[in-house]
């Protein structure tokens, strides 16, 4: 018999949720992590009494009932309905794209005016759509892609719209209603006392090793669990041996500001192509703060180089044909549950990652 049941590898919500469940089961585990903290990128600081989002803004949101019982269960969310708005050079449109945007970019007040406009505006696509810039024309047409798509995309991912392929902009979201309700979601929040709250029920019970590389020690920790729960990245985990995955990173400037209110709302986009950052985050809205004092996090875009924090995997045709070669490899390795993000090479959000999880722990819990 080893020392734990399981070794987790991350501290992020997949690991967490499994680590719970397993608990639940009487099961022992243990957490590596290679931050100096827990909670992976939804990890909350404490800068003026304000929980601020370290690793970017974090929305919970879910249509699926299961989870949302699940995390109110850990904490109590509160009514925050993400509402962003976008600035284009000082002038300022509501998020997603509905009434109010069209409102404000055509001066018109009726559905009927707004589906006109956008018709004619994409009429000028034919056939299937090259690139995204073609893509997205098509969707909501010229003026709404100028203004509000292309200058966020192209930071977003380092090049020009129409160098990008068309599949990553499926669908943009258009609303004929004056709705700024960004998601369509049933339920939505955040939890009250920041993300912490819920991080910290979810590893309760488990012994944690911070500052700690699995891969640089993997014999030593395979030894101690009898199976591992893996939520690194996945072509580090077979030391890349069909080539390395690509990645987008994001660099954070935040700063405190001596004014109770700096932007109004909690999420600001900057889609403009010379304006260097995507967004500027204001975390004290999204609990409603009263303090005297604001915190901002501006997010900046950048190329993922080895040692950086891979937050977007790049999941184009290349990369994906990569990652079907080690998730074959991933088959084979009876003893390692591959998760999460950075384990399945998907974005996800984050009740699908607790979905995930909870679907990875009901299947090896029976």
């Amino acid at each position: 018999m080893k020392k734990y049941d399981y070794v987790l590898v991350g501290a992020g919500l997949y690991s967490g949720v499994f680590a719970y469940l397993a608990g639940k089961q009487g099961k022992k585990c243990l957490v590596v992590e290679r931050r100096d903290h827990m909670g992976g990128n939804v990890y909350c600081e404490d800068i003026e009494g304000i929980h601020v989002h370290k690793y970017g803004a974090h929305i919970f949101h879910t249509s699926n009932r299961k989870v949302w019982d699940f995390v109110n269960s850990l904490a109590d969310f509160n009514r925050y309905t993400n509402s962003p708005v976008a600035n284009f050079k000082g002038q300022m449109y509501n998020m997603p794209f509905n009434m109010n945007t069209f409102s404000k970019m055509w001066g018109i007040s009726t559905p009927a005016q707004a589906k006109a406009i956008i018709e004619q505006q994409r009429s000028g696509i034919q056939g299937e759509p090259k690139n995204l810039e073609e893509q997205a024309i098509s969707l909501v047409g010229i003026d709404i892609y100028r203004k509000l798509v292309k200058g966020y995309t192209e930071k977003q991912w380092g090049r020009e719209c129409r160098d990008l392929p068309a599949f990553i902009i499926k669908r943009l979201p258009v609303r004929y209603t004056y709705d700024n309700n960004y998601f369509n979601d049933l339920y939505q929040g955040i939890p009250i006392g920041g993300y912490n709250v819920i991080v910290d029920k979810l590893f309760e019970g488990c012994d944690v090793e911070l500052g700690k590389d699995y891969l640089k020690d993997k014999e030593y920790y395979d030894s101690l669990g009898e199976k591992v729960v893996y939520t690194g990245t996945i072509d580090e985990y077979f030391g890349f041996c069909f080539g390395k995955l690509e990645y987008r990173s994001l660099r954070f400037e935040t700063e405190v500001k001596d004014t109770d209110n700096y932007q109004g709302v909690a999420v600001v986009n900057y889609t403009d192509r010379e304006t260097p950052y995507t967004r500027i985050i204001e975390h004290k809205h999204f609990e409603f703060g009263t303090q005297e004092k604001t915190v901002i996090t501006r997010e900046y875009p950048v190329d993922w180089k080895e040692g950086m924090e891979p937050y977007y995997p790049v999941n184009d045709e290349k990369n994906q044909e990569l990652y079907r070669q080690y998730e074959e490899l991933a088959k084979k390795e009876s003893q390692v549950i591959f998760g999460g993000r950075l384990g399945e090479y998907r974005y996800y959000d984050m009740d699908k990652v607790i979905e995930s999880a909870m679907n990875a722990a009901e299947r090896e819990l029976v």
